[in-house]
């Protein structure tokens, strides 16, 4: 084996990890690998097959962390949590200044601002990079969200762009901001991939419950609209799996699955750093919601006796109008997730450019989609106050789609099929399309009972009503 300096450490030899080092392997890049199982090492080298050559297998931390080139780059592919705290304790007393640690897992953005901190004054540079697209993407070209230093960025740049999908020839990477600026992009992300899931969900059960097709039927339909508007990674995935059969059943492969769906965390933080800047997000909120629902599913089984089963007689959605009313969907629910990265950018002065990370979604993750190209070009034009949802382009969208997800939203109403994404996405646009709300009322409410206050069209200040003494009036 060559002494020669790795260009770059991977601690982590999971299904991300060893993907991201074979994937960083192949680009040309010497790679230093090791893992907490120390079993794992020589096993993951061995399977490496050609690329072996480019990896430097290690055994100790330290062995580890001196083989690399300085300033040193370590990529650390961990739980996020504790694990990543600990790590940070262990391998900063053997750090150089200038080197950087980088947190690639799914950790939670202020977590990341935390350890972000803790470097700052150390010498050494902690960067929290969001990595999208799953094993495959990770070994072939993942889209990756990185937050940190310049300094940081300039080190990890070189293999980043390397390594990363390609939208026409361009990286789908990019350094959006300091501290946890990375991994909050890469939640939002996730918080839309929940949304877009759980509305293609929709879809498939009213075609299911309320007209009665069976899975490879809806999945033909599903695959029908990828020539579409519609194009993307989440719907050709859902297409494959409505038509994939369970070799030990015959049965649709869906129909022998449990209808309870897990989750990691990251919708449930997207929402609740929603709610924190008083943001929406209902398109997201109702995907989380549905998991939750989901995972009850002894309470479903017993309510359905009681509360009765079965849709309601009434009239399925025409195909075109499903298609609309997801594109509709698909257009609300990034506009929801783009206005929680701009109010997350002011609260913490991150300066995300909204249209770079619609570009480097394009490939390589999830949710990439024909629709991201539009995102990007809306918003490197002029933007009325900076919301998707007033782009001309959008509008227009918005004008041919919208009548169609109401006519779904209404039918799913009747038939008796929750559609928790698609109506919370149409509130929030009926919501923000509307001059003045009801509110009004509400805020009369709360000065009401308690003297709240509240603004006056007519004058400026903060007023209080006199209110009737409703004291009497009850017994």
């Amino acid at each position: 084996m060559t002494d020669a300096k790795a260009d770059i450490g991977v601690y982590g030899l999971g299904t991300m990890g060893s993907a991201l080092a074979l994937n960083l392997a192949e680009k040309g890049f010497t790679v230093a690998v090791t893992n907490r199982e120390t079993e794992w090492i020589d096993d993951f080298v061995v399977e490496a097959d050609t690329l072996a050559g480019a990896l430097r297998p290690h055994h100790t931390l330290e062995a580890f962390v001196e083989a690399l080139k300085p300033p040193r780059t370590i990529l650390f592919m961990i739980p996020s949590g504790a694990p990543m705290d600990a790590m940070i304790e262990t391998v900063l007393p053997l750090l150089d200044k200038g080197d950087t640690i980088i947190d690639g897992g799914n950790a939670d953005f202020n977590a990341t601002r935390r350890r972000f901190k803790r470097l700052k004054d150390t010498g050494a540079h902690f960067v929290g990079m969001g990595v999208s697209g799953g094993e495959k993407g990770a070994r072939h070209g993942p889209s990756m969200m990185v937050g940190g230093t310049d300094h940081s960025w300039q080190q990890l740049k070189p293999m980043a762009e390397a390594i990363a999908a390609k939208f026409e020839g361009t990286p789908c990477v990019a350094h959006l901001g300091p501290d946890g600026a990375g991994h909050f992009v890469k939640t939002v992300h996730n918080g839309i991939e929940y949304a877009d899931m759980q509305m293609i969900a929709e879809v498939y059960g009213i075609l299911r419950d309320g007209a009665g097709w069976d899975a490879p039927r809806i999945g033909a339909l599903l695959k029908t609209w990828q020539d579409g508007p519609l194009s993307s990674y989440l719907l050709e995935v859902s297409a494959a799996a409505l038509q994939t059969t369970d070799p030990d059943t015959g049965r649709p492969m869906v129909d022998v699955i449990v209808d309870q769906a897990g989750q990691k965390g990251t919708g449930r933080w997207t929402v609740i750093e929603a709610l924190k800047m008083g943001q929406s997000a209902s398109a997201i909120e109702g995907a989380v919601g549905a998991r939750g629902w989901s995972s009850e599913r002894s309470v479903r089984q017993a309510a359905e006796s009681v509360l009765g089963a079965g849709t309601l007689p009434a009239e399925v959605p025409a195909q075109d109008d499903l298609e609309k009313a997801l594109v509709a969907g698909r257009i609300l629910g990034h506009a929801q997730g783009f206005r929680v990265l701009h109010a997350a950018s002011e609260a913490f002065d991150w300066s995300l450019d909204m249209a770079q990370i619609s570009e480097i979604w394009r490939a390589g993750c999830i949710i990439r989609s024909a629709l991201l190209d539009d995102f990007a070009t809306a918003f490197r034009a002029e933007l009325p106050h900076g919301h998707l949802i007033l782009a001309p382009a959008m509008v227009a969208k918005l004008e041919d789609t919208i009548p169609a997800l109401r006519r779904t939203v209404a039918a799913g109403v009747s038939l008796g099929v929750a559609l928790p994404s698609l109506s919370g996405a149409l509130a929030w646009y009926d919501s923000m399309r509307r001059a003045r709300g009801s509110t009004n009322l509400v805020q009369a409410q709360r000065d009401f009972f308690g003297a709240h206050g509240f603004a006056r069209l007519d004058r400026e200040g903060k007023f209080n009503a006199v209110w009737p003494d409703l004291v009497s009036q009850t017994s």
